[in-house]
């Protein structure tokens, strides 16, 4: 009987916002999206493209290989292609100019490689604007759980000075 084989192919596209995928700005600032990809076999006539609120298409661009910059498709005026494709990492990330509070919401990067088949995938990042940055005062915070950290200790000290004595009275009473 002739053996039957099955050879897989293991296409690994992979499409990443970082370690966040929430950012806050400020109203009227300029706003970094990060986008980055990775493919195991590499990539010719890549597209990628940024979606808003998963429908608003507002950058496209082709990279015609790891040695070429990505040429721009289709662009919004407010965004700005702020990444690169030839250096190590394969960034895609865009500058959002002037935002306002209407720009917050899902931003969507995906990416499509005829090289893997046209595998494609995508990375969703939120975008909450705000009117101003509020510092946060974690300070009420650290007590309780310094307070909360502090008694936990005593009670295990107590226990612990307990058992011993009374290891050392019926060891006592032992040895009358």
């Amino acid at each position: 009987l002739p053996g039957l084989q099955v050879v897989a192919i293991a296409f690994a596209l992979e499409v990443s916002v970082g370690k966040t995928n929430t950012v806050m700005a400020l109203n009227s600032s300029n706003v970094l999206l990060p986008c980055t990809f990775t493919t195991c076999i590499g990539f010719q006539d890549l597209v990628f493209t940024w979606y808003f609120n998963s429908t608003e298409l507002i950058y496209q661009g082709k990279i015609k290989s790891k040695t070429s910059e990505p040429t721009v498709v289709t662009s919004n005026p407010r965004v700005e292609f702020v990444g690169s494709t030839t250096g190590k990492d394969n960034n895609i990330s865009i500058l959002l100019n002037s935002v306002e509070f209407s720009d917050a919401g899902k931003y969507t990067c995906h990416v499509k490689n005829p090289k893997e088949k046209n595998a494609q995938h995508n990375a969703t990042i939120f975008l909450t604007v705000v009117q101003k940055m509020v510092e946060t005062d974690n300070t009420v915070t650290l007590i309780i759980v310094g307070v909360v950290g502090g008694l936990i200790g005593l009670l295990i000290l107590f226990m612990l000075i307990k058992r011993v004595v009374l290891f050392i009275i019926k060891k006592t009473q032992d040895g009358k």
